[in-house]
């Protein structure tokens, strides 16, 4: 029967204006915007999940696991910033989220729930659609190969069916090195937990040795659901340098100083830069977060100019304390793991993954290799927790589309390998770097272009600009 089903998905080929390849929060605030825009044309969406605006991201169930920024910086209209805040303003004042007043700050100020984020991606492209002559549909299923040629873009689905369309864009997200089949030759994947799967933690005893691989947002979501499903024992954290993400607080307001001073460029003088502006901070008795956070604003325009060279000593000597400085954990998450660290329960230690042995006796022996040593040092516990991040690396990613976008040569690796190239305007580089005229990007995958292309204000901008480009 199922046969039958995909034989006659595969024989007939359906048609629209603009292919979205991912449903996730890329892609939804895409199809929003082209919903925006004059004119009609049909979008199909093509994603997996069961609901489109939550991707992996914000599918989360729990409360505690919350966004990493409050609700002034999370708006997902590029021209209202206060667009997230207006929202949960009126969803509280109906009776949503009830334990906001936990966190007694005014709304801009909160933290929500990532499902409840979910909630509100959802609603506002709901919105644009009722509103909109153009129309969407959310096409279930996984994108296995794509085609180009002059005049559109053909699309194979998993279950057979052909799509076709006049343009297609690449919203597909972030591969989370965490799952990534190519970790299983080390058995990692076999061995681990899944950093949001509460119930699955409540089946480990609950004063048994967690070891979690990792020390970056996604740890500190993975110890949040240990203490929601009950889990009391040691925690241990291993990271290459041993770093924890800052806990994100809300500085004052602070002068503009790359703006005004276009000439430091180099990672170098940067570094040398936010350095002085963070101890000046501190002598006024002000936030070191503050100056930090004006840097944001400039990152693509910095990495955008910088050479190759200037880009590889960034990710090899800054990137470990930008990310732990940049990317901060919301604060009641943050309390938790200090408080955890505090008590000596979690402890984190400065080492390298090298692997998974395996044992008879269930539990999980890992190998590492501890900073400052040569030999490796076997390392046991009741569960591991892989939260290692993402995988930009699309050569390295071992899902259907990547495989055969590089091999048809329609892609080619991004700036260091991160992500893949594209033009300023999103549009792909194929292998020989031609830009294509029918095969575009948006969010995660540009990640090499722009560095910082994952947060929702700069996929929001993104999405507005792609958007008006579709439908010109």
């Amino acid at each position: 029967m199922s046969e039958t089903r995909s034989a006659q998905a595969a024989s007939v080929i359906r048609h629209a204006d603009v292919l979205i390849v991912g449903g996730g929060l890329s892609g939804t605030m895409l199809a929003a915007q082209l919903l925006r825009q004059p004119g009609e044309r049909q979008i199909l969406v093509i994603e997996p999940r069961s609901e489109l605006g939550r991707g992996e991201a914000y599918s989360a169930v729990e409360l505690g696991h919350t966004l990493n920024g409050n609700a002034a910086r999370m708006s997902v209209d590029p021209d209202n910033a206060d667009d997230l805040t207006q929202w949960l303003t009126e969803y509280i004042a109906a009776g949503g989220w009830p334990e906001s007043d936990q966190q007694h700050v005014p709304v801009s100020e909160l933290f929500p729930p990532r499902g409840i984020f979910g909630l509100y991606a959802q609603q506002r492209l709901a919105e644009a659609q009722a509103h909109s002559h153009s129309t969407i549909e959310h096409i279930r299923a996984e994108v296995i190969d794509l085609q180009v040629d002059e005049c559109s873009t053909r699309l194979t689905l998993d279950n057979g069916q052909q799509l076709r369309g006049a343009f297609a864009v690449l919203a597909t997200g972030m591969f989370p090195a965490t799952r990534t089949p190519q970790t299983t030759s080390s058995g990692l994947n076999a061995a681990t937990v899944d950093p949001w799967d509460v119930e699955a933690m409540t089946q480990l005893d609950s004063q048994s040795t967690v070891l979690i691989i990792g020390s970056g947002l996604t740890m500190v979501d993975a110890v949040v659901s240990l203490e929601q499903a009950g889990h009391r024992g040691p925690i241990e954290i291993f990271s290459r340098h041993g770093l924890l993400p800052h806990v994100r607080r809300q500085p004052p307001g602070w002068a503009d100083f790359l703006a005004e001073d276009h000439a430091l460029c180099s990672p170098r003088q940067l570094v040398r830069e936010v350095r002085r502006q963070c101890h000046a901070a501190l002598d006024q008795d002000v936030d070191w977060q503050a100056p930090l956070d004006t840097v944001r604003a400039h990152i693509g325009r910095l990495w955008s100019q910088a050479s190759e060279r200037e880009k590889r000593q960034f990710v090899r000597h800054v990137r470990p304390w930008w990310e732990s400085h940049h990317h901060r954990s919301p604060p009641l998450s943050a309390e938790l793991v200090a408080r955890l660290h505090g008590e000596g329960r979690l402890r984190i230690h400065a080492a390298s993954f090298k692997g998974v042995e395996s044992s008879a006796s269930g539990e999980v022996r890992i190998l590492l290799r501890r900073r400052g040593e040569q030999q490796t040092t076997l390392v046991t516990g009741a569960a591991l927790i892989n939260s290692s991040g993402i995988e930009y690396d699309w050569r390295r990613v071992d899902r259907p589309l990547p495989r055969q976008l590089l091999a048809r040569g329609l892609i080619q690796p991004g700036p260091l390998a991160l992500g893949i190239a594209a033009h300023v305007s999103g549009a792909v580089l194929d292998v020989d770097g031609h830009v294509s005229q029918r095969l575009f990007a948006m969010g995660p995958p540009l990640r090499g272009m722009w560095w910082e292309s994952t947060a929702v204000t700069d996929v929001a901008s993104q999405a507005k600009a792609l958007a008006a480009r579709l439908a010109m």
